[in-house]
């Protein structure tokens, strides 16, 4: 879980987090292009790959290869199951 934590502290994966629940299966080109467009943020396209590649290792986004092309999912499994260990006063476990 700590990875998870680790991965949603910043802020530039928070957002392609946000532009993945927009458009889920976007490719590395796309989600640069979004992020610099829509977000103006500046992180050159290793930047952005090495923030992929957090996201992946915590588990919350899966990838696609499509011929040449790799498509980024987002997986919000992991994010249920820390919303399941801490559930709001009222809710049942």
């Amino acid at each position: 879980m700590a990875d998870i934590f680790h991965a949603l502290d910043d802020e530039t994966r928070r957002t392609i987090l946000d532009e993945l629940v927009l458009r889920n299966g976007q490719t590395l080109f796309e989600i640069c292009a979004v992020l610099t467009g829509r977000h103006g943020v500046s992180t050159s396209r290793q930047g952005i790959s090495q923030h992929l590649r957090v996201l992946e290792e915590a588990g919350l986004i899966g990838i696609e290869r499509q011929g040449r092309s790799k498509l980024h999912f987002l997986t919000p499994d992991p994010l249920r199951q820390i919303a399941r260990r801490w559930p709001t006063p009222g809710e049942q476990p």
